[in-house]
């Protein structure tokens, strides 16, 4: 499903080059739960970012479902982005002037769905995510916790391939956080293809395939047999 090979990132000013990632390789099977952990600075956002077509890779090949998204112009990438990709923020990046319901459908709106398509998508993922009750609230009146499922129903939104989530717990309390991680296995038991950063060992066991970076390279990786 996800294939990096070789793949460098560069960051270059007049007077530095900062190597984000080096030479990095990895495969992803549809259906993985992936956790990436490391120091900061180890590449993690990047690696992140390339993977969600956020940013360009500097050197290297990467392919999703099969296509070579090194070959695709900046519409080419947006359209597959909106189409098989979702994201979930540490801090959630809701709009703080719409309803849990608007937040939802805000993938959608770029898909060109009509209102009472939209309307239906989102109050089923609401009901996914337990917050039926919930859909005419704005964010400044949900907790860290609902906040967190709203954007997990947003990323679902467009029925994503594989959802990327950069440290989807690291804004909550124990608990909140392992009812969030509960939902995102959930998720992945449906089938959901799932990366996730994160800087806590805890939540990082829990996926079958872990990998730790260190300096732009994978470090260790291990996966579990099911």
């Amino acid at each position: 499903m996800l294939q990096m090979k070789n793949v460098s990132k560069i960051y270059r000013t007049d007077t530095v080059e900062t190597h984000a990632l080096r030479e990095f390789s990895l495969n992803v099977d549809e259906g993985e739960f992936v956790s990436v952990t490391g120091p900061s600075g180890s590449g993690k956002t990047t690696f992140l970012n390339i993977a969600g077509l956020l940013e360009d890779l500097t050197r290297g090949t990467y392919e999703l479902d099969g296509r070579d998204i090194s070959k695709l112009n900046d519409r080419e990438r947006s359209k597959v982005r909106n189409e098989k990709i979702g994201f979930i923020f540490q801090s959630f990046n809701l709009i703080a002037q719409l309803t849990v319901k608007r937040n939802i459908e805000l993938p959608l709106h770029y898909l060109g769905w009509e209102a009472d398509k939209s309307a239906e998508r989102a109050a089923a993922l609401a009901e996914e995510v337990g917050l039926t009750e919930r859909l005419d609230h704005r964010p400044a009146e949900l907790s860290g916790g609902q906040m967190q499922r709203v954007a997990i129903a947003r990323a679902l939104a467009n029925d994503p391939h594989v959802i990327f989530a950069d440290e989807p717990t690291g804004n909550l309390d124990t608990k909140t956080g392992n009812q969030i991680l509960d939902l995102l296995m959930r998720l992945n038991a449906q089938g959901k293809t799932i990366i996730m950063v994160t800087h806590e060992p805890a939540i990082a066991e829990r996926a079958s395939h872990r990998l730790h970076m260190v300096d732009g390279m994978i470090d260790r990786e291990k996966t579990e047999v099911p």
